[in-house]
């Protein structure tokens, strides 16, 4: 019944995870989810507030424009100017998206041919995998391990891939990892990308939430980035807004160019009201983001050193709200998590084989239920 592209998708890891917890939950157990991450924080008031007024506005209820409307374009190129010092015209370096899954799930389709090559590192977001075998290309995984930082080995690449190569794909601050990456390594991806004419595509959807005075750079400060690729923004974890389904891309005028071909055959651009809220997050105050980082800092501090008194080697992450563990087996241990202590992790090698030896927690939980976590952790025989 099925095509074979479809039939040759692996089952999206989080709708795997989210039928695991509906089933413990019908037994009666008291599930603790530190698997997906879908911040329990709500929404800033100032920003649905923009909404509200928004929606009731008839002149919101009509087609948006197929790359997002120009005051939310003019407010991402604000922003960026005055987080990054990074220069955007609005115009052609800006495109709404649905989240920036909406950008890394089409954007192959506009540059990959059947048999081309996509780079994409591993572990890493999934949808930068099934992306690749939409659009009939290979992805060639770059392992990211800890004795390098969990940075890619750029040298590593075989020539035979690097000929065929079309797209990068990476991440930071990275999710699974929670690693980050200095500007030289940007730097160093900018040349790699030049020599090999490569389109890059970096997804810096976490470069918000960081911790201990850490500012996460932008890919587009380096000299040089747009003239090789675009980075992937969202709304999502900065704000609070992962249902409203809101986000960016940014740079490269000739590739955001192609992405909106490829966009405005598929679907019909963000909702204007929804815009609108965008443009609230992005020119109100940012206070509320300070705020969310500092809860989610007291999280961090807490399940890092409930880990490490039960037993565990775990390092506490700069950025992200995720926490990546070495175990020995990541299967083994989530499912016994799961099933001896109704706690639920994301096993490593759903991002990919490079997972394996790892668990993802995500801090998407109150203090007290990550502490009740880890004591049930504890009890538990790996």
């Amino acid at each position: 019944m099925y095509s074979q592209r479809l039939e040759n998708l692996p089952p999206y890891l989080f709708a795997r995870i989210d039928a695991l917890k509906a089933q413990k939950r019908s037994e009666g157990v008291d599930v603790i989810d530190l698997g997906v991450g879908d911040p329990d924080l709500a929404t800033p008031d100032h920003i649905v507030e923009a909404m509200v007024r928004a929606v009731k506005d008839p002149e919101n209820h009509h087609y948006p424009a197929y790359d997002g409307m120009l005051p939310f374009k003019e407010a991402v190129a604000t922003w960026y100017r005055n987080r990054f010092s990074v220069s955007l015209e609005p115009g052609n370096e800006v495109v709404a998206l649905m989240g920036s899954k909406d950008g890394i799930a089409h954007i192959p389709e506009a540059f990959v041919n059947p048999g081309d090559y996509v780079l994409a590192t591993d572990p890493g977001y999934p949808v930068y995998k099934t992306s690749t075998l939409f659009a009939e290309g290979k992805t060639h995984l770059l392992p990211l391990r800890a004795e390098n930082a969990f940075l890619p080995v750029l040298d590593d690449i075989p020539a035979d891939v690097l000929k065929r190569a079309k797209l990068l794909f990476f991440n930071y601050p990275n999710n699974p990892t929670a690693a980050t990456a200095p500007m030289s390594f940007f730097d160093e991806v900018v040349e790699f990308a030049r020599e090999h004419d490569l389109v890059v595509v970096h997804d810096n959807a976490y470069s918000e939430i960081t911790f201990d005075g850490y500012k996460a750079p932008s890919f587009l400060e380096a000299d040089g980035a747009k003239e090789v690729g675009v980075e992937m923004h969202s709304l999502s974890k900065t704000y609070n807004m992962t249902g409203w389904r809101i986000g960016m891309a940014v740079g490269s005028p000739e590739v955001l160019s192609g992405l909106t071909r490829v966009k405005s055959n598929v679907d019909s651009g963000v909702f204007d009201a929804v815009q609108h809220a965008g443009i609230a997050a992005l020119t109100g105050s940012q206070q509320c983001v300070a705020d969310a980082c500092a809860v989610y800092q007291e999280r961090r501090d807490a399940l890092v050193k409930g880990l490490r008194e039960v037993g565990f080697d775990v390092q506490a992450p700069k950025a992200t709200f995720y926490v990546w563990m070495p175990v020995d087996d990541c299967m083994t241990a989530a499912a016994k998590f799961l099933n001896d202590a109704g706690i639920v992790v994301t096993p490593g090698v759903g991002f990919g084989e490079s997972g394996e030896g790892y668990v993802r927690f995500a801090i998407t939980r109150s203090v007290e239920r990550i502490e009740e976590a880890v004591e049930r952790i504890g009890r538990v025989a790996l």
